[in-house]
């Protein structure tokens, strides 16, 4: 079988009669070419099956008007929603997008290397670890643009995403202020500090004592991984009654643990869990979480990685876009032995005047 011949230029002048500059210039919709004639070009590239050559294009341009997005885990729906909502603001100014995962600084290495040869114009990205960002230092010392999508301080990288420290401690202060004291916590505790690192600020600023074995590490992210490390932390048999955790799949997964070990939530443990993703919002217990606006997120991203595409010189000084996270208080969250929330318009509200309690 023989390979398909690709169409070109020239195959849509042959067939039109015009010649190969006109057809260029109709396909790009110049002005210069008459109505007549651009609608009869269209119609044959149609026909004939052109696809435009981006390659020769991004060689007269220095542009591919491709970028590379790389995030971390397909399995939490909420950096998967600001994906989407990335590729569809970056359509909207003409740019494609390359795709990749990764779960491994070495799988990171790889998909970056493997942008790069594609020719991309930028890098919008999720670090697999916050701490160790040194590669990506490099990229941009050599004038490659990239944006993170963390909320992350003093990087010396351009960065877009939600105040996970001040999110985190506004979540942690939420149990503190109904009355919880002995508060666990699931997340990673080395490459991701942030969310953990507001947690324990909680307990530093309102006075609790904090224990180290309140804090339990998951292995992967995923329902199943909160369960298992909830098991784990009730086995340290410390006497929780509410629980933070840095991504609502490990939640969900704790408040499963809750209803096969007969453990009432909120009643006996409060949980509050981090992304406000569908899940959690409309489970059995209904989980109060941090809500972090995606669109928002993927916009200002976008528009700071095109400021930077589109630098004709060396790349300003890197800048961070800090954006608020909102509590979102439901079910899964009350003072300790006892419900105190109430439907409101939007979310629910602690009806802590109500009560005096």
């Amino acid at each position: 079988m023989s390979r398909h011949k690709k169409t070109t230029l020239a195959d849509i002048a042959a067939e039109t009669g015009y010649g190969t500059n006109t057809v260029s210039l109709a396909l790009r919709g110049s002005t210069r070419i008459s109505q007549e004639a651009r609608d009869v070009i269209a119609k044959a590239a149609r026909d004939l099956d052109y696809v435009t050559n981006n390659s020769a294009k991004s060689l007269v341009t220095k542009k591919s008007h491709t970028v590379g997005m790389l995030v971390e885990y397909l399995t939490n729906p909420q950096p998967t929603a600001v994906a989407t909502a990335l590729e569809r603001e970056m359509a909207e100014r003409g740019y494609g997008v390359l795709f990749a995962t990764s779960s491994t600084p070495e799988q990171e290495t790889a998909a970056i290397d493997m942008f790069r040869r594609n020719g991309v114009d930028g890098l919008l990205i999720y670090p697999v670890d916050h701490t160790n960002l040194d590669h990506l230092r490099r990229l941009r010392d050599r004038n490659f643009p990239i944006v993170m999508l963390v909320g992350m301080r003093d990087t010396g990288l351009d960065a877009v995403g939600v105040d996970e420290f001040q999110a985190s401690y506004d979540a942690t202060t939420h149990l503190i202020a109904l009355g919880h004291s002995k508060i666990g916590a699931l997340g990673p505790l080395a490459d991701k500090p942030l969310k953990i690192e507001g947690y324990k600020h909680a307990h530093r600023v309102h006075g609790l004592p904090l224990d180290d074995h309140q804090i339990c590490e998951p292995i992967g992210f995923s329902m199943a991984a909160g369960y298992e490390a909830m098991e784990r932390l009730n086995q340290r048999k410390l006497g929780l009654t509410a629980l933070f955790a840095t991504g609502d799949m490990y939640a969900l997964g704790a408040m499963h643990w809750a209803k096969v070990n007969g453990v009432d939530v909120p009643e006996q443990l409060s949980i509050v869990g981090y992304d406000n993703i569908e899940f959690g919002e409309f489970s059995h217990t209904s989980l109060t979480s941090v809500r972090n606006d995606g669109a928002t997120l993927a916009k200002a991203a976008v528009e700071q990685l095109m400021q930077l595409i589109e630098s004709d010189t060396k790349l300003p000084p890197p800048t961070l876009n800090l954006l608020p996270g909102e509590l979102v208080i439901r079910e899964s969250s009350a003072r300790p032995g006892g419900r105190s929330w109430v439907d409101g318009e939007a979310n629910y509200r602690l009806k802590c005047a109500e009560t005096g309690k």
